[in-house]
């Protein structure tokens, strides 16, 4: 394995390819070129071997999949060994202080489950937040520990759908420290979705939490930091930080993990399929 200490490189001419190059499924998401899911698909089959499926559903707006859209996505993934990871809407709360809100964002989670089943997903990924401007950093221990058992009330009605298996399930690290709800996730038998990038945002030690959730971990999240914005290529993240990553997947090979670049943009796909091809060549 080749390390990357190199300065950014916008001009990367490497083949835009990281299909079965990795001990892991080298995915990234389905907004990378400016066009509906379906295209993103088609654009990415021989590219990479995860797409994770950004969907969201409000009344103003929505991008889940029709049922003749579901069809052609299992086509895409049986011709062209591909996967798909379902990432969950973000405006959902299930730590929420309100039952009825929790519910309804329950509710949300199922109607994607449900949709989506048929494409057998290698992850739902999962926010647990408190609602919409709510920082679960400023919580006192009382508050904590109400957080921590909504989102236990709410992973017990999600569940008892019966759709899923827990470890399908994968929760994401965000801005507060995912031990605060480690407790909710061992209990119910979940797994979860390091997101490296949040992890260099907001200053929790990657190392630490590599050594200490690995066997939880089913996805990664991965990309850059560039003037404090998250979501940049890997030609932003910290060449330490990647190599250390890449070194602990290698050690550790898992054919099911996924290792998601999530960025949102043609080029900053391409700069990280530069990134992570000098660690094969």
């Amino acid at each position: 394995m080749q390390s990357t200490r190199h300065k950014p490189d916008a001009g990367c001419s490497c083949l835009m390819n990281c299909k079965k190059l990795f001990p892991f499924r080298v995915g990234t998401t389905s907004y990378i070129i400016p066009d509906e899911i379906i295209p993103n698909i088609e654009y990415l089959k021989d590219k990479v071997d995860d797409v994770e499926i950004v969907l969201f559903e409000s009344d103003e707006i929505s991008n889940l999949p029709s049922a003749s859209e579901i069809k052609s996505l299992r086509h895409i993934r049986d011709d062209h060994d591909l996967t798909y990871s379902i990432h969950l809407p973000l405006d959902v709360y299930l730590g929420h202080f309100e039952e009825k809100v929790r519910r309804a964002s329950v509710e949300k989670c199922l109607r994607i489950i449900d949709l989506t089943l048929s494409l057998s997903p290698s992850a739902y990924v999962m926010h647990c937040e408190a609602g919409l401007g709510i920082n679960v950093n400023a919580f006192r221990e009382k508050d904590l520990q109400r957080f921590r058992g909504n989102f236990l009330a709410s992973m017990e009605l999600l569940l008892e759908h019966g759709s899923l298996a827990p470890a399908d399930i994968c929760v994401e690290t965000l801005d507060y420290p995912i031990q605060m709800i480690t407790p909710v996730i061992e209990q119910f038998g979940l797994s979860m979705t390091l997101d490296i990038g949040h992890l260099e945002l907001y200053g929790f030690p990657v190392r630490e939490h590599l050594d200490r959730y690995l066997p939880l971990v089913r996805v990664l999240h991965m990309h850059g930091i560039k003037e404090g914005k998250d979501h940049n290529g890997l030609q932003y993240m910290r060449p330490e930080i990647l190599d250390m990553v890449m070194q602990v997947l290698f050690n550790n090979p898992d054919p099911r993990r996924v290792f998601t670049v999530e960025v949102f943009s043609e080029n900053d796909f391409k700069t990280s399929c530069c990134e992570l091809k000098r660690f094969v060549e």
